[in-house]
């Protein structure tokens, strides 16, 4: 019988996420027919169902193995045979499936001129070694397929990646282990015309519906004895309000909400522990804007802890500018269908802050993201 095969190391890049090519040698002159090769997932809670050996005969010193779970291990040992019988076998090495491609969280995606904050998350339970974030700059000329830029070595689920303002990018993540790349996970679009955020269905007041373009929320009715939807840790439970996502990146961001002239509100901005139980711009942990109708006019407050100077505003605002200067200290709010200034807060933000918005009477309000801060702003 022959001597026993030597089975190689893992070599780089010879996996994929349900493959795995195993290579071996023979170091003696003796006559092999054919080889068997064993292999068996490496022992864990994931694969204590599936611990059965599997036995394939192959000619070459060489076979690529499919249909395997990805981001796993798997142990292989081989034999020689030939018509005297069989040899011993190899010394058992120990090969790694590439990972499944990770899943971009499109919603919790933030951005503004000059940088993104992307999240994903793993599809596979065993832990991967780092994630690359490949960009490729949309143009005229370019269809998005040429790799622009690479960004390696990320260990976390969540990357913050500088770009070029006023510019298109498709982003894609990959998922690396010893055995390789993952495929790369669908892409998303990223624009950087301004600054984009999404609302946190988690911090929406039971009353407050959030309607299919994720960007218009809406309350019906006030009160509603027979209310038994969901009420999260996180939800605003007097305040009909709900926040955007963290705006994590320094200098000026710009939104605009568009507003029923019939409709009370509050919109401003707040931190992340602003009092759930309580109404936004009341606290030192927010600052709003708030419309209420009174029998003699439409009354506009600048509320921050409960405070509000008097202002009195012609021109009800149906489009609101708000403009969040964290460098300059300063919340600005501008009625922006006629370019005027209406208030400004002075404030230092010692933490980054949430939009914020919140509904007194039945009504909507639509919220308008990656928007050129207007020139007029300057003014």
């Amino acid at each position: 019988a022959p001597c026993a095969p030597v089975i190689n190391p893992q070599a780089p890049n010879a996996a994929t996420g349900t493959s795995l090519r195993v290579c071996w040698g023979l170091f003696s002159d003796d006559t092999v027919e054919c080889y068997q090769l064993c292999y068996k997932p490496v022992s864990n809670e994931r694969c204590s169902g599936e611990q059965a050996e599997h036995t394939l005969k192959v000619k070459e010193t060489y076979c690529t193995i499919t249909n395997l779970l990805p981001n796993t291990q798997y142990e292989f040992w081989v034999s020689a045979l030939n018509a005297s019988g069989i040899s011993p076998p190899s010394e058992r090495a120990v090969y790694v499936t590439a990972p499944s491609p990770p899943t971009i969280k499109s919603k919790n995606i933030r951005s503004c001129e000059n940088a993104a904050l992307v999240c994903w998350e793993s599809r596979d339970i065993n832990p991967v070694d780092s994630y690359m974030v490949e960009l490729s700059k949309l143009t005229d000329e370019e269809n998005g397929d040429t790799i622009t830029e690479s960004i390696v070595g990320i260990p976390n689920c969540e990357v913050l990646i500088h770009l070029q303002p006023a510019q298109s990018y498709r982003i894609c993540v990959r998922a690396l282990n010893l055995g390789g790349s993952s495929e790369r996970s669908e892409p998303v679009l990223i624009h950087t015309t301004g600054t984009y955020f999404c609302l946190n269905e988690d911090t929406a007041h039971p009353l407050l519906a959030i309607l299919d373009d994720g960007f218009t929320i809406a309350c019906d009715e006030l009160e509603n004895p027979e209310c038994d939807l969901p009420v999260y840790d996180n939800s605003f439970t007097r305040c009909i309000g709900i926040l955007g996502s963290l705006i994590p990146f320094p200098g000026k961001h710009y939104w605009e909400v568009e507003v029923e002239e019939d409709t009370e509100y509050r919109i401003g901005v707040a931190f992340e522990n602003t009092p759930r139980h309580g109404y936004l711009g009341a606290n030192n942990s927010s600052w709003c804007m708030r419309h209420i109708i009174t029998p003699s006019r439409h009354k506009y407050e600048f509320l921050h802890s409960g405070m509000t100077p008097d202002i009195r505003i012609t021109v009800p605002p149906q489009r609101i500018g708000i403009l969040l200067d964290y460098e300059n200290c300063r919340l600005s709010f501008y009625n922006a269908d006629i370019a005027q200034h209406l208030y400004a807060f002075k404030s230092y933000f010692q933490h980054y802050v949430h939009p914020c918005f919140a509904l007194e009477t039945p009504g909507i309000l639509r919220i308008h993201t990656g928007i050129a801060i207007p020139p007029w702003t300057a003014l």
